[in-house]
This record gives C-alpha cells, structure tokens and sequence, in this order.
C-alpha cells in the first residue's frame, strides 16, 4: 500500500510525505517514506522507487540497503526530530537531497565523497553558506548511528571539515557593514508609506522597516511580537524563540524597547494578537523589490537591525544596555561596536518618528 499525504510544518508550509508500506504473508515486508516541498517530486518518487521495488521480485534485502542512503537518514533526521529544527535548517537538508552523495549507501559515504560534495556547492555558494550547509548536515550524520543504527561515520564528516576549512572551501562570512543613509531610507519610507495610503490592504511596509530600525529587531522576531507581549509601561517586549546558536525554539527573552519602536508598535491596530501579524518572507520580498525600484545597491533587511545596534552605541549606550536592546547574550558580540565614538542620535528630529506614530 502506498500514498501520499499532507502534512504542514510548524512554519505553515506544507510538505508532502510519500509513504510505501508492503506486506507479505500477514507481515511488513518493507515500509519506507521520504518528504518533499512538491506534491509532483513525491509522486515522480513513488513512481521511480515502486519500480525498483518490482523489479526485485520477492527478495527485498537489495531494497532494504537502498534505504539506507544519505537521502533517507536526512528524511528521518527531519521526520523524527522532536526539539523544532528551524525552516531554514530543513530547507537546506532537503535541499542537499539533490545532490548526488544523498543516493549514495550510508556505509559507503568517506571524507573524501563529503569534500566532493562541499566544492559542488562551493560552485555556486560563498564559502561561508558551504560552511552553513555543512554543519546542518553533520547534525545527521551526528546522530545517525546512536540513535538509529544507520552507519554514517560521523569522523569522516570530522576529516571534511578540516579539509574543507584548509583548502578554503568553506570559511566564516564576512561582516557586512553597510549602513542605510538618511536619504535611503526617505526614499523607502515615502515609497512604502504612498503604496500603503493608495492600497491599505497591503503590507504597512513604512512601519515595519522603522520599527526594525530602532528595535533591532529580526524580522522573523518582528512578526512573532504580540499585544500581550508589549510592555509599554516597562517600555519592553517579549521576544519568543530568539535566534540563539545553540537553542531557538524556547530562547524567550524580554528586550528593552527604545521609545521609536514602542511609539511605532502602539500605532498599529489592534485587530489580531500579533502586532504586526504578516509572514517574514513577504516582508523580506516587499524590501527586496523597494530597493530594486529605488536602484539601492546592497542593502538587505537584516542590514537595519545592524543599523540599529550602531545608533544605540552613537548614542552613548554602553555594551550592558545595547544588549538589553538587541538581546545579545553574549558580549562579545557587541565588541565590533566599541570603536564606535559617540556622534550622538542622527535621527534626532527626524520626522518620520511622528508620521509613523500615528493611527
């Protein structure tokens, strides 16, 4: 029996899980399953493994090894976690399933196969998104053989990154430093702010961003924020799963709110329990397209929460206090701020405070 369900992820998209369960003489002869983004990839799956299923005839052990591929430990990795992985995280799993070493034996996977692996995505990515998706996978290969028997060698993934690391195929990423000007940002906010006033259905993009500004808020965080967790009295706001290297889901954390943002957040209507209830990637996309329009070269939405960090420092903060703004745990974090002398707030008198501040 086979057949392919609907399952939605914790981040709302829906994945597709392509099931096939065979029974023989009142027994489970072979049950396996693999998940994709595309309803049309599990059934072209489903297709192409029923095949190989036939053609084996009543001996299944050459099926069963089969199963044991990289792609298939990646499936379960995904499936059976039960600490939240993040959607990025899984994007990029599933993503490497494409690549030939996910059809490869489990037993059969060297360090050597893994460098390969690596240099094919160093092809198109920078070093520092190799190393990204190298560190994603190892997490399987991590667990693959305690927890499930699957024989990956979690050394060779060891001897890959060593390698990788020496011959430059994987590296940390450069620390952007740009910064938007005043005009930039007049231009994006009288871009967003007109398209928002002729079409109120969209996108309050003209809030969003200067809410970003001076919160330092991710976007991701932006749009998890609720009502409840404003604190206009403490001028300070609950933070839920902040992106943290080691735990995400569970990292809640209230941050200071500087007045802006908090004059910002108490603008927007209060029809839902979020703020400012819109999906993340819209968000991003609505940027994206603003800046293209607008011909800003190399400025993204995270570049505002930089942005943001930097006023905090110019205007005489110390590490202590932009931490409780940013919600940076750990210090040294902040370290690349310091040389920062104050110049004092140049959105002192900036009237978009109080165009955005109000209903």
């Amino acid at each position: 029996m086979a057949q392919i369900r609907e399952r939605k992820r914790k981040d709302g998209s829906v994945a597709y899980v392509a099931q096939i369960n065979i029974r023989r003489n009142g027994k489970w002869a072979h049950r396996e399953s693999r998940t994709f983004d595309k309803r049309a990839s599990a059934a072209a799956w489903y297709k192409k493994r029923m095949k190989e299923i036939d053609a084996a005839g009543e001996d299944l052990s050459s099926i069963k090894s089969k199963d044991r591929t990289l792609s298939a430990a990646i499936d379960r990795y995904i499936t059976e976690s039960v600490k939240e992985i993040g959607r990025t995280k899984a994007q990029v799993l599933r993503s490497i399933r494409e690549y030939d070493i996910a059809d490869m034996p489990c037993n059969e996977i060297r360090s050597h196969d893994i460098v390969q692996f690596a240099k094919d995505l160093g092809a198109t990515r920078t070093p520092a998104t190799v190393g990204n998706y190298m560190s994603h996978l190892s997490a399987v290969f991590a667990l693959a053989r305690p927890a499930w028997g699957i024989p990956l060698d979690q050394q060779a993934m060891k001897d890959a990154f060593v390698v990788c690391n020496r011959l430059g195929i994987t590296g940390k990423a450069r620390k952007r430093d740009r910064r938007p000007t005043l005009a930039e940002l007049d231009a994006l906010l009288s871009l967003f702010e007109k398209k928002h006033t002729h079409r109120p259905s969209t996108l309050p993009m003209h809030k969003i961003v200067a809410f970003a500004l001076f919160s330092t808020r991710r976007q991701e965080e932006i749009t998890r924020i609720t009502w409840k967790g404003l604190d206009a009295e403490h001028s300070r706001v609950f933070i839920t799963d902040m992106k943290h290297p080691g735990d995400k889901i569970g990292n809640d954390v209230w941050c200071d709110l500087p007045e802006p943002a908090l004059r910002i957040a108490r603008s927007m209507p209060r029809k839902q329990a979020r703020i400012f209830p819109f999906h993340p990637d819209t968000i991003s996309a609505a940027f994206t397209r603003a800046c293209k329009v607008l011909e800003i070269e190399d400025l993204r939405f995270h570049d505002l929460r930089h942005e943001g960090v930097t006023r905090l420092f110019e205007t005489g903060l110390s590490i202590p206090q932009a931490a409780a703004v940013s919600g940076h745990r750990s210090w040294a974090s902040l370290q690349r701020y310091t040389h920062i002398k104050q110049t004092g707030d140049k959105y002192l008198g900036w009237d978009w405070i109080d165009r955005l501040s109000k209903n």
